[in-house]
């Protein structure tokens, strides 16, 4: 889908086509009014073009038989009919061959220089068997050239839908695959980056595990060792990623919805707005993904959701469950020292860390994030931020 909800343009479908068939309202009215001979004929004629019409038209549109054998068929049966109605009876009948062109020109089998010919040989025979048949020249130019025109325009107006479509599909594809590309090339950067670390650290470890009993300060030795180099490790990790995790809300929402069905609560994501800038996006994306890592480890929640509004000024993100904390009580909530809300139950500041952290942030780009119990049961985070937002502070996540 397009942003803002909107489906692709597909272009013209079936439906479309059947408005064209009010051209034969003037051969109708002749065979109402008695003008036409043999009318039981003649309304048979008309009822067998429209069916064939639109059989053709709707066989075309149709995935399992446009490709078939079955819409070349169903146009020849038409063009059998036409050339013997128009034949037939005359005047207001040759109105019938733009639509038989009409119908030609949405078969997927006669697109290119077949139906090119098709059009061309069409035409001549529908000018110059109106000019015989009426013995009026310029009314025969208007139904040769009106037969070619229409044939023409639907083929290329369908052609045209269907390069777009094949162009969007393209592009998609090729987003994924550089996307598959890009996490490939940052699983291999990150194996080559670890492989060697963690081999130290496990080597080290080996050491401290047999020196301890025998040499005490040795084994500290090797332990400072490993500290060192874990944190060289954990320095060289956030470098490599710091241009690789920022990540947009429409991201976020999507793991935050498919984190929370994995953890057996219910998801309710809402947006309402305009779309929002790529660094009020990325902020507010963190954001969801601390309320929801702490709605999964820590509230025994059933039910969690996600409200997003935003518009030409500011953004709101409210993030709300009904979860009572792991022990289920309904004690009311306290704090923590350092003045994060603790969850009714719960052995600790929910996110503490995390949440104090952003905060922060969020009040260095005008913002703000509050959190805490939602009335008698449950617990929401609320963050708001400036749309018109120029420069963020660099985000680094924090542990939790």
């Amino acid at each position: 889908m397009k942003p803002g909800g909107k489906k692709p343009d597909r272009g013209p479908g079936k439906y479309a086509f059947l408005p064209w068939l009010l051209m034969g309202l003037g051969a109708f009215s002749n065979i109402v009014q008695g003008k036409t001979d043999h009318p039981w004929l003649a309304g048979l004629g008309l009822l067998a073009f429209n069916s064939l019409y639109i059989s053709v038209v709707w066989s075309s549109f149709n995935p399992r038989r446009r490709d078939s054998r079955y819409p070349l068929i169903a146009l020849g049966a038409l063009t059998a009919i036409t050339f013997a109605i128009a034949l037939g009876f005359g005047g207001n009948w040759f109105l019938f061959f733009p639509l038989l062109s009409l119908a030609s020109g949405t078969v997927r089998a006669l697109r290119g220089k077949k139906l090119a010919l098709w059009l061309i040989s069409l035409s001549g025979a529908a000018g110059y068997l109106s000019g015989w048949r009426d013995g009026d020249p310029s009314g025969s130019f208007g139904i040769g050239y009106g037969t070619f025109l229409s044939g023409m325009v639907t083929a290329t107006v369908l052609s045209l839908f269907d390069t777009i479509q094949e162009l969007n599909a393209t592009r998609q594809e090729l987003a994924r695959s550089a996307v598959e590309k890009e996490r490939l090339r940052f699983s291999r950067d990150l194996h080559d980056l670890l492989g060697h670390t963690l081999s130290v650290v496990v080597v080290k470890a080996e050491a401290v595990r047999r020196l301890a009993p025998r040499n005490l300060d040795a084994a500290l030795a090797q332990a400072a060792d490993i500290e060192a180099v874990g944190r060289q490790a954990l320095t060289e990790i956030r470098e490599a990623v710091s241009g690789y995790r920022e990540g947009s809300l429409s991201t976020e929402l999507d793991r935050a919805r498919s984190a929370l069905e994995a953890a057996g609560i219910e998801p309710v994501v809402r947006q309402a707005g305009p779309p929002l800038p790529p660094q009020a996006g990325a902020l507010l994306g963190w954001v969801v993904r601390e309320g929801v890592t702490n709605t999964v480890r820590h509230s025994g929640a059933t039910r969690c959701e996600i409200d997003v509004h935003a518009d030409e000024e500011r953004v709101r993100l409210t993030i709300t469950d009904d979860g009572r904390g792991p022990s289920g009580t309904t004690a009311a909530p306290a704090t923590d020292p350092a003045g994060d809300a603790v969850r009714p139950g719960a052995s600790g500041p929910v996110g503490g860390t995390g949440l104090k952290g952003l905060t922060e942030r969020l009040a260095a780009a005008g913002g703000t994030l509050r959190s805490g119990p939602d009335g008698r049961r449950g617990f929401r985070v609320t963050a708001e931020l400036p749309v018109g937002t120029a420069t963020l502070p660099d985000i680094e996540e924090s542990p939790r």
